[in-house]
């Protein structure tokens, strides 16, 4: 709440520096307390809203009535507060003094209670903005990471697939190979073991002759 008053006060005194070339001039240039006292009687005149009525009763302790102009008079030391913050001699702690200094330079919005909510308001739609670009990003990862998964998962699968066909056609090629090379080798040893029967037959016939 302290930084809120204190961004409050900085905002009335900006628009003080504003106001003070403006139509308040004559009031508001090296402004005194008869001076401030006038232009707030010149203000309330002109259809004050309720706020601005409650904040006039709560520092002055009278309600504002066209026709007691006299005890307003003599309300002028009231004024010293703001004097002295519009001038940057004092940091006024008496919200009702704020709240006035506020009027005075039709500073909005106002009293400080209006104030404080609407930088609530703003506080939490950035929040909120903050919450939901890091939700975005978050999902966005996720999504990212799936995806990753998904592909690592493809390409995981493809890998036995791969081996199994190249396995498949080893197994294939090879039992081609034996059907090519088996039956060679049978036609080979039954030719070889002809040959050595005949031999052996012609061996013992030259012998016996």
């Amino acid at each position: 709440m302290n930084n809120t008053l204190e961004a409050y006060k900085k905002a009335i005194k900006i628009k003080y520096e504003i106001e003070k070339e403006g139509e308040y001039f004559d009031f508001l240039d090296h402004p005194s307390r008869g001076k401030l006292r006038d232009l707030c009687w010149l203000i309330f005149e002109d259809n004050p809203t309720k706020d601005d009525l409650n904040v006039f009763r709560n520092l002055l302790c009278l309600d504002f009535d066209h026709t007691q102009k006299h005890k307003f008079k003599d309300q002028k030391d009231k004024f010293r507060p703001i004097e002295t913050f519009f001038k940057g001699e004092t940091d006024p702690s008496n919200i009702d003094a704020i709240n006035l200094a506020a009027v005075l330079v039709d500073f909005q919005p106002r009293p400080f209670k209006k104030f404080n909510e609407k930088c609530r308001i703003e506080e939490a739609k950035q929040i909120k903005s903050v919450e939901n670009k890091i939700t975005a990003e978050i999902d966005n990862t996720g999504i990212e990471k799936l995806v990753l998964v998904k592909n690592e998962n493809e390409e995981s699968k493809e890998i036995p697939e791969k081996r199994s066909l190249l396995l498949n056609f080893k197994g294939l090629f090879s039992k081609k190979i034996v059907q090519k090379i088996y039956p060679r080798k049978i036609i080979t040893i039954a030719v070889g073991a002809v040959a050595l029967v005949s031999s052996a037959c012609l061996y013992i016939v030259q012998k016996k002759d």
